[in-house]
């Protein structure tokens, strides 16, 4: 069952990834969906925070993707610019995160090569400027109590 949470700012943005933090295991997938601008990076932000990440978060957009050391190592990918599935093949995202979390922005365009076992976080901008992020659970991930992230 999907939750959802409404975020009026940026820091709330950031919190409800710190709070999903505390649900993440090594290995874990976490895709990242929305528009330009809508927060994700923000979001991605909040869960190194809450995964003991000191360094600054930034998009890998031009990178692609991006290893921070903490609690647990994360993976942050941005697969916007990827064209085949060769490219992707390419980064070898999963085995790259297999001991930490992998968090990849744009990440519903490649949810059939991941792992069966994962969360798509869904951001979006209502009329009212206020985001909403739908966290979506697959495999494993039902069975964690996602309504902790809505604080």
């Amino acid at each position: 069952m999907s939750v959802e949470v409404l975020c009026p700012t940026s820091a709330d943005t950031m919190a409800v990834g710190r709070r999903l933090a505390g649900l993440i295991w090594a290995g874990d997938v976490v895709l990242i969906d929305g528009e330009l601008g809508v927060g994700k990076t923000t979001f991605v932000a909040g869960l190194a925070e809450g995964l003991g990440v000191e360094e600054p978060i930034t998009s890998p957009t031009f990178i692609l993707m991006r290893t921070y050391p903490g609690l647990l190592p994360l993976t942050h990918a941005d697969v916007y610019r990827l064209d085949t599935l060769a490219e992707i093949e390419d980064l070898e995202l999963t085995e790259a995160s297999a001991d930490g979390v992998l968090a990849v922005e744009w990440g519903t365009a490649i949810e059939q090569w991941m792992p069966a076992d994962h969360l798509v976080v869904r951001l979006r901008l209502g009329d009212d400027e206020v985001r909403r992020i739908e966290l979506v659970p697959y495999g494993n991930w039902a069975t964690r109590p996602l309504q902790e992230v809505t604080g």
